[in-house]
């Protein structure tokens, strides 16, 4: 079809925290277009208040066309639900193309049920690889890219991996839309966010952690573990935990009452981007907060074997808990750009739905 005087119907399938956040950057750009109309689908996939609803108001994400409510469930129940659920919508809502984000449930959902539907895909964040096939998101990223006609990675590194894998067309590199939301966090949090009177942090060095994978959650042996490597970092300054509602849950179960540690509950965007912005150190096993802490430009420990943001480790701005030391010199990393993925992204679905 052509797309002179016909608007492109873009299914955008969210359902984590990430998801939202990288959503958030290119809605705004897909805002700016006219041959585009986007509806988002929220799968419920975090269906908590503060883990879900308080991104979408902060960060000013259009209201989903659809929300199922799909959440809470192990994960071959979880996709098998959403893929149930999003092939009945696309089925009624006919889109001209699905988009998805990285590497969650909701992905791996996304992509079966268009696939299908014979619906293209539409990958953000395409060709990352742990090459740790027991984790979950690793099987989910692997089979988005498969499906995908659109390819759209944020490093080279991402291009060289799906090459490997014999996947070359529709590969696009746009940059990093996490980049594009942190500039935009950074300059909202400022004026937006009282956490630090809130906490009393505003004249004390401390560190943030997050810890939400189940690979570390649902492995008493590992988690006990890894509390105790967060307590040794607590011991030297203190350290502010967001806890996740999975990992409150382990905690209260265990009894686990981490010394050093300021637990909290979940915060809301801005807040966590006021958190970066005066901490000294970041401790996660999240993907999207590595490069956050990144773009604040603090050092980071990753809370896994494995990081499928291998620059953020070559540069030194990162490392595993598993290694002592962080490599050395320091660098920046040009392969995230300048803060224009979101309107990279756009150009590319612009151009493939103008030739189609």
């Amino acid at each position: 079809m052509n797309s002179e005087n016909v608007k492109m119907k873009l299914y955008t399938i969210v359902g984590a925290r990430p998801q939202f956040v990288k959503a958030a950057a290119v809605s705004r750009a897909l805002a700016d277009t006219g041959c585009i109309e986007e509806l988002i689908i929220h799968t419920g996939q975090h269906y908590d208040s503060n883990m879900s609803d308080i991104f979408f108001n902060e960060l000013g994400i259009p209201a989903p066309a659809r929300h199922l409510g799909i959440g809470g469930s192990t994960h071959g129940a979880m996709t098998g639900k959403m893929l149930e659920a999003l092939e009945s919508a696309m089925l009624e809502d006919r889109p001209d193309a699905v988009l998805v984000y990285g590497d969650t449930n909701s992905t791996l959902a996304g992509a079966l049920a268009a696939s299908k539907l014979h619906i293209p895909i539409i990958h953000v964040e395409a060709g990352l690889r742990s090459f740790n096939r027991l984790m979950p998101e690793e099987i989910n990223r692997v089979v988005a890219d498969h499906l995908s006609a659109l390819l759209l990675c944020p490093t080279q590194t991402s291009i060289a991996n799906l090459q490997n894998e014999g996947l070359t067309d529709g590969v696009h590199a746009v940059g990093d839309v996490m980049y594009d939301a942190t500039i935009y966090a950074i300059n909202q949090s400022k004026a937006r966010s009282d956490i630090l009177n809130q906490l009393e942090l505003t004249n004390s060095e401390y560190g943030v952690c997050t810890l939400h994978r189940a690979e570390n959650t649902d492995d008493p042996e590992r988690f006990g573990r890894i509390i105790s490597f967060i307590e040794a970092q607590a011991s030297k300054q203190l350290i502010v935990f967001p806890v996740h509602p999975r990992t409150q849950k382990v905690m209260e179960d265990r009894g686990i009452n981490p010394r050093g540690v300021k637990c909290i509950k979940p915060v809301g965007y801005f807040d966590l981007h006021r958190l970066l912005a005066d901490s000294s150190l970041v401790l996660t096993d999240s993907g999207g907060l590595q490069k956050e802490a990144y773009f604040h430009r603090k050092q980071c420990i990753t809370l896994r074997d494995e990081t499928e943001w291998i620059e953020t480790l070559d540069a030194g701005w990162n490392r595993l808990w598993t290694e002592e030391n962080w490599k050395s010199p320091r660098s920046e990393i040009d392969d995230y750009g300048h803060g224009n993925a979101g309107k990279k992204t756009v150009e590319v679905i612009e151009n493939w739905f103008a030739v189609q």
